[in-house]
């Protein structure tokens, strides 16, 4: 088997206002669309990241354990440039740290499962031999 997308929950009402930040934010393609989920990838990436709209009224308390996560020099920063365009557009949203070097996003009422995350890019130095 070969490694395709993951797939994350996000509340239906704010469904198109987070595929649009992932489109003009952070420069992700539609790959495909359906009524109730969108794949999009980010050029150059391999792997397709999936949302699907969610009726769940509930969200996950452990959220901040799954991520969506980017590699970034400045990754507060960039998650502050996100928390202030989901703000623009009436969304409360949060940034926070889980270390000096990794940070995340959250947006509450549209991440059911998740939060977004940016850390710096020595962290995802792993050295594993054959990882490209």
């Amino acid at each position: 088997m070969r490694f395709n997308h993951v797939a994350n929950r996000l509340d239906g009402r704010h469904f198109e206002t987070v595929v649009e930040m992932f489109r003009t934010q952070l420069g992700f393609v539609e790959l495909r669309r359906t009524d109730r989920a969108v794949w999009l990838r980010q050029p150059g990436a391999t792997i397709d990241l999936q949302f699907s709209r969610s009726t769940t009224a509930a969200r996950d308390e452990d959220r901040h354990r799954s991520q969506v996560s980017f590699l970034s020099d400045a990754p507060k920063a960039a998650l502050d440039t996100l928390a202030d365009w989901f703000r623009d557009r009436g969304l409360a949203a949060e940034v926070d740290a889980y270390s000096d070097r990794e940070f995340f996003l959250d947006v509450p009422a549209a991440f059911v499962d998740f939060v977004i995350e940016a850390m710096r890019p020595e962290l995802a130095d792993y050295g594993v031999v054959g990882a490209t």
